[in-house]
C-alpha cells in the first residue's frame, strides 16, 4: 500500500438459489505512481496479493454449511473499458443440485485480506417466491384478436419477496430450408424492469403488434433455400432483486440533474481504518418455457388459434413461410406439411 493512501476493498457478489455456482468479485482499489490508464492495463492491479474468504449458511441463526471460496479466471471482461481485459479473476463455490441454496437462511459472506491486514464482512438473505400467470399449463400466449387486431395482453408476475423485478421473454423459432437442415433463431423480447413492492403482484404488457415486428426482424430473410418456419418455444425470465441490490441500483443510476454529488451505497462492514465499496446480495431467476407442442398435451396451445393465423397469414410476417404444426391446425391451409 503507498503511505498516505487508504487500501479499499471493491466487492460484488449476488447469490441466487436458481444457480449453483456462485461467483463474487474481490478486487482492490489501485493506487500508484504514474499514468493510472497505464496501470489498469496491468492484469494483477486490481488484485490482493492474499484472498481468503467464506460464505456461511445459517437456518434460524444456528450454522449449516460453509463454503471456502476458489479462484479462477474467465474471460468475459468487456475489452471496451479502462482495466485489463478479457480475463479477469473471480471467486466462487459451488452447491450440489440435489442441495441448492436455502430460501429460508441466512448467508454470511467473510473476507481476509493480505494476511488479516483488513476484513469485510456481509449478509444476506435470498429472494424466494417468484411465480407467473403462465405457470397455468393451459396458458396461451395472445398476440391478436382478428385480422390485424393486435392485444395489449398482460402477463402476471409473483414478486415474492423481490423489490426490483426485470421481465423477459425469449422466442424460438426453426428456419428449415429445401435440404430439410434446421437452424433455431431465438431472441429476447425486453418487457421492462420495474421496482415492486413484496407480495404485491406487477403486470407486464405484451404488445401484440411489438411481437409480429419482431419475429419478421428476426428471420434470415436472405437465404433463398429457407421453404418453412414454425414456432418452437416461449421462455418466460424473471429476474428479481433483494432489497439491497434495489437501494444499490437506485443509488448508482445516472444523474439526471447538474448537481454531481451522489451518496454511497453498500450492506458490506469492513474493519476500522478500510474503506469497502460494493454490495452483497441476492437475486433470483425464474423461468419457464411454454412449446408450441405441449409434450404432456399435445391438443394444448402455447399460443392461441387467431394468433396464430396471424402469425402464418398476416401482413407482418404472413409472407415469411410460417406454418403451423399444432395438430388442432391439420387440414388449415396455414398448417406445415
Amino acid at each position: 500500500m503507498i503511505d498516505g493512501f487508504t487500501e479499499t476493498a471493491v466487492i460484488y457478489g449476488l447469490l441466487d438459489k436458481s444457480e449453483n455456482t456462485h461467483f463474487i468479485k474481490i478486487n482492490r482499489a489501485f493506487i500508484g505512481p504514474g499514468n493510472w490508464l497505464e496501470i489498469a492495463q496491468i492484469p494483477d492491479s486490481s488484485y490482493f496479493d492474499q484472498v481468503d474468504a467464506t460464505v456461511t449458511e445459517f437456518i434460524n441463526g444456528v450454522q449449516a454449511r460453509q463454503w471456502t471460496l476458489t479462484d479462477t479466471l474467465i474471460e468475459n471482461k468487456d475489452t471496451e473499458g479502462a482495466f485489463y481485459a478479457p480475463t479477469q479473476k473471480l471467486y466462487y463455490f459451488k452447491t450440489d443440485a440435489s442441495n441448492p441454496l436455502n430460501a429460508s437462511a441466512t448467508y454470511k459472506l467473510h473476507v481476509s485480506l493480505n494476511g488479516g491486514e483488513f476484513e469485510v464482512d456481509g449478509e444476506t438473505g435470498l429472494v424466494s417466491g417468484v411465480t407467473t400467470s403462465a405457470d397455468a399449463q393451459n396458458y396461451r400466449f395472445t398476440f391478436a384478436d382478428d385480422p390485424q387486431s393486435y392485444t395489449q395482453k398482460g402477463i402476471a408476475i409473483n414478486v415474492g419477496n423481490a423489490h426490483v423485478v426485470n421481465t423477459t421473454l425469449r422466442v424460438k423459432f426453426d428456419e428449415i430450408d429445401s435440404g430439410v437442415d434446421t437452424v433455431v433463431r431465438t431472441f429476447d423480447w425486453k418487457l421492462g424492469e420495474s421496482d415492486v413492492t413484496p407480495g404485491t403482484p406487477k403486470t407486464f404488457t405484451m404488445n401484440g403488434k411489438s411481437f409480429y415486428e419482431l419475429i419478421r426482424d428476426r428471420c434470415n430473410t436472405s437465404d433463398a433455400n429457407i421453404n418453412k418456419r414454425r414456432m418452437q418455444s416461449i421462455k418466460v425470465i424473471v429476474t428479481a432483486g433483494a432489497e439491497e441490490l434495489y437501494n444499490y441500483m437506485v443509488v448508482n443510476k445516472p444523474a439526471s440533474t447538474l448537481a454531481q454529488s451522489k451518496p454511497t451505497y453498500t450492506n458490506l462492514r469492513v474493519s476500522e481504518g478500510h474503506r469497502v465499496v460494493g454490495i452483497f446480495s441476492s437475486r433470483y431467476t425464474y423461468s419457464i418455457e411454454k412449446f408450441y407442442i405441449n409434450p404432456s398435451n399435445t391438443m394444448l396451445r402455447m399460443i392461441d388459434a387467431k394468433s396464430v393465423i396471424e402469425l402464418c397469414t398476416g401482413p407482418i410476417t404472413g409472407g415469411l413461410l410460417f406454418c403451423s404444426q399444432h395438430p388442432g391446425d391439420n387440414g388449415q391451409s396455414y398448417a406445415c406439411q
